[in-house]
């Protein structure tokens, strides 16, 4: 990893750990909310994959009312470059959680799973209209992933192997 005051400006910009993990924490919200329970370590690295791509988070909030199998069964445009992305993408996954972390906003517990703690995020979504699409985007994903509560499912239908 490139130090901080290294990176170009566009990175440190998109992939700020305080707004990545703000991503991930309404990815968590999302997941508790349909069976308060934390959201295993694995799903969350799929949020931000999907939830910064804006033509994946276009598709999704516009599929919002939709199961997530179905979504990618009519959208399979979403798969594309996604491993890729995913890839690129976990370690700001990672210093996404270490600010997270440190910041005392999420538990994790023996399972791996993770959780978001209570009063620790706003409940409101607010920032820029891409911000909040981000945002809302992965708590809706975090809901779609607690519905279907299928780890091996969801990333088979994503073309990852688990």
């Amino acid at each position: 990893m490139i130090p901080w005051d290294q990176r170009p400006r566009e990175i440190r910009n998109l992939f700020n750990p305080a707004f990545c993990g703000l991503v991930l924490a309404r990815g968590m919200e999302g997941f508790g909310w349909n069976n308060n329970q934390p959201m295993p370590f694995t799903l969350t690295l799929l949020i931000l994959p999907l939830s910064l791509h804006k033509q994946s988070r276009e598709i999704i909030s516009k599929c919002s009312k939709t199961y997530f199998v179905k979504m990618l069964q009519a959208h399979p445009e979403i798969r594309i470059g996604f491993v890729q992305r995913a890839h690129s993408l976990f370690p700001y996954t990672m210093e996404a959680f270490a600010y997270l972390m440190s910041c005392g906003t999420i538990d994790i517990n023996e399972l791996g799973c993770i959780s978001l703690r209570q009063g620790t995020v706003r409940k409101s979504i607010s920032g820029s209209q891409d911000t909040k699409d981000c945002q809302t985007v992965a708590r809706l994903l975090g809901r779609k992933f607690a519905q279907l509560n299928d780890r091996i499912t969801i990333y088979t239908t994503l073309g990852v192997r688990p």
